[in-house]
């Protein structure tokens, strides 16, 4: 039998990882152990795991008043992404199946969004949806959302259409199908992969994303998770209450971490295949 050897290489290897897993584990853990932590308790938080109580989550949910922000973000990020998903894959379909200088320009026009930062639109919009009359409501922000998401999402969804065959397209066409039948019930659905990988990753920054929703949004009871953790940042007259905002960033994340853990085959298989095809 062979004697086993490590190599300096690998050694060297799975200590740099070991490092790395750290690193990125350890502020997790500070959080986590803080948010365990009664509101009074001002230990060191690299002290871990001293204290364990549920007041500081308690006072976050009450603060925040949790089910009212968490219906708000559940409603903002899940019709922007169905909305986003619906369009973006509807402008794809010609892009990549119509072959002619006019499609071709509108794929570059597509992916020209995507070097532009939509910060740098915020004060005319604004002053369009002011002068507009619109309502500065909860699903405001999905405008910005929407037309920020569509670049990406276009050439994401354009990159996946090149690999669906067109005979399938063909024989539904012989068969009498009409464009919109082809486009729901033939293609659509062989763009699952792409269809998760633009639901992954326009989900995850709308829900996070905080900084539309408190330009857009004046009714405190409309505001979603990210902006109702902002009053707990506190300031030079009110400090900052860590274990309470610690908690609270625990309460913001546990509905991603139970889709995670829900739908967790489908994520790694949509980050898998959008990681190749786009």
């Amino acid at each position: 039998m062979r004697k086993f050897r490590l190599k300096p290489q690998s050694v060297l290897l799975h200590a740099f990882l070991l490092c790395f897993c750290v690193l990125i584990i350890y502020p997790l853990l500070i959080v986590l152990s803080s948010s365990l932590r009664p509101p009074g308790n001002m230990d060191s938080p690299l002290l871990l795991f001293n204290q364990f109580s549920f007041a500081s989550y308690i006072r976050a949910f009450e603060k925040m008043q949790y089910p009212k922000a968490l219906l708000n973000s559940i409603l903002t990020s899940g019709a922007s992404v169905l909305v986003i998903v619906l369009f973006s894959s509807m402008a794809a379909y010609p892009v990549s199946r119509i072959k002619s200088k006019t499609s071709r320009f509108l794929y570059y026009f597509f992916i020209a969004g995507l070097i532009v930062p939509s910060q740098m639109v915020v004060v005319p919009v604004a002053q369009m949806i002011g002068r507009l009359s619109i309502p500065n409501n909860r699903f405001t922000p999905m405008i910005m959302f929407i037309t920020c998401s569509l670049p990406f999402s276009t050439f994401l969804y354009a990159g996946f259409m090149k690999s669906v065959p067109v005979e399938i397209e063909e024989s539904a066409y012989i068969d009498g199908a009409g464009l919109w039948t082809r486009f729901a019930w033939f293609v659509l659905p062989l763009l699952k992969p792409a269809t998760v990988s633009v639901a992954i990753t326009q989900g995850m920054w709308i829900w996070n994303d905080y900084f539309y929703p408190m330009i857009f949004v004046t009714r405190r009871d409309q505001f979603s998770i990210p902006v109702v953790m902002l009053q707990f940042l506190g300031d030079r007259e009110n400090p900052a209450q860590w274990n309470i905002l610690f908690a609270a960033c625990v309460l913001c994340a546990l509905p991603l971490i139970a889709v995670f853990a829900v739908m967790q085959k489908q994520f790694v298989t949509g980050i898998a295949a959008g990681a190749v095809k786009g």
